[in-house]
């Protein structure tokens, strides 16, 4: 198997998601980092980029110029992934899309809705790869809920409720030099959702991909209980599925005794499904006659898409890294299967793309939308 190189753009010196980036594109070893433009600081980015191992002549200052050094190579990247604050994501997407460049971009996948519609259009019209890294989707469990409710065996879904507490900005961090809080509380850099845009799409994300269920409207409440902080740091959001299916989303920075708390339920005519990403291994089935089920990831009765994206065996658990790296390596199967014309394998299938990525722009937007009308009214999002 040959590897895969690419680029980052953002992500160096103390930038907490791009080291997740790197270390999930090492774990199956589909992916080499050549080449980036880690810091607004040029000069800063370079010294990062050299300790990281990288020939110092592919050490850039700036996007722009990983754009114009890597276009006359040979050897040039095979992708470049953004871990940018959010603000930045549409410049550095279009920029590299039209130069040619496949994208990996964390979610969202731009700040606002007319950017996102664009940088989608932009990306089909291109025929460029562009992945978005809503983390939750890598895990094998999620893929066998997914499996699961595709089959029938909880029977059509109910209601979902999905949640993702955090407890770590219930104070004014923003305020005392915390670097991730200050760009996520303004608005300029974050969008207009503050949890809703972090976190609630992640979420919003995670539900849809499940049960395979579309949105036809919803209405939201957003409070902002942190004194001075200029975005919401809850949501609570009320979802109407086409179907007449319901669901439930909250999602919080301000929950005290919370970490990362992402749950799902799915309630359906004849079962239910729950999974918890703090015990990513397990998913909990419980059919009608009530006898509970823990489904352990590494099962021989686990599907084909779970399996694809499992390592380990039952009992050596696997966690965020491995749901990371299982992005990754779908990333790099899609890539390689559009440049030998064939379908790809299982775990390059069920991908967040641009589409996925606009979907969750929208939704933050319809959120904001209800939220701020003085009845709260019931919006459709844009592209559901």
């Amino acid at each position: 198997m040959t590897q895969l190189r690419f680029g980052m753009v953002g992500g160096g010196e103390g930038a907490y998601i791009g080291n997740i980036h790197r270390l999930a594109s090492r774990l199956d070893g589909h992916w080499q980092l050549v080449a980036g433009a880690f810091d607004v600081d040029p000069d800063r980015g370079r010294a990062f980029a050299i300790g990281q191992g990288l020939d110092p002549a592919r050490s850039y200052g700036t996007c722009q110029e990983l754009i114009a050094g890597e276009s006359g190579r040979a050897d040039r990247v095979d992708a470049v992934a953004i871990c940018t604050p959010n603000f930045t994501h549409y410049p550095i997407a279009k920029a590299l899309i039209e130069a040619g460049f496949d994208v990996i971009c964390e979610k969202p996948l731009t700040a606002t809705l007319a950017d996102a519609v664009a940088l989608e259009r932009l990306a089909r019209e291109s025929g460029r790869f562009v992945g978005v890294t809503y983390t939750y989707c890598g895990y094998p469990m999620v893929h066998e809920a997914r499996v699961r409710i595709a089959r029938g065996e909880i029977g059509a879904v109910r209601t979902v409720q999905v949640e993702y507490p955090l407890e770590w900005m219930a104070a004014p961090i923003e305020r005392a030099g915390n670097a991730q809080a200050a760009w996520r509380t303004d608005p300029k850099k974050n969008g207009r959702g503050g949890s809703i845009g972090d976190i609630g799409t992640h979420a919003y994300h995670l539900a849809g991909f499940v049960t395979g269920l579309k949105l036809d409207s919803l209405t939201a409440d957003l409070a902002t209980f942190v004194n001075g902080r200029a975005l919401d740091d809850n949501a609570h959001v009320m979802l109407r599925y086409q179907g007449g299916a319901r669901g439930l989303l909250w999602s919080s920075q301000v929950a005290i005794g919370n970490s990362n708390g992402v749950r799902l339920r799915v309630f359906g005519e004849t079962g239910s499904l729950q999974w918890f990403q703090e015990q990513p291994n397990e998913l909990i089935f419980t059919p009608l006659d009530g006898r509970v089920q823990t489904l352990k990831r590494g099962a021989d009765e686990m599907s084909v898409d779970a399996k694809a994206r499992t390592r380990t065996p039952p009992g050596h658990p696997e966690g965020y890294l491995e749901a990371f790296a299982n992005l990754y390596a779908g990333f790099a199967e899609a890539i390689r299967a559009r440049r030998e014309n064939r379908a790809p394998g299982p775990i390059g299938q069920n991908l967040p793309l641009a589409h996925d990525g606009l979907k969750g722009v929208a939704f933050v937007e319809a959120v904001v939308d209800s939220a701020e009308a003085a009845d709260q009214p019931w919006i459709t999002p844009v592209a559901v």
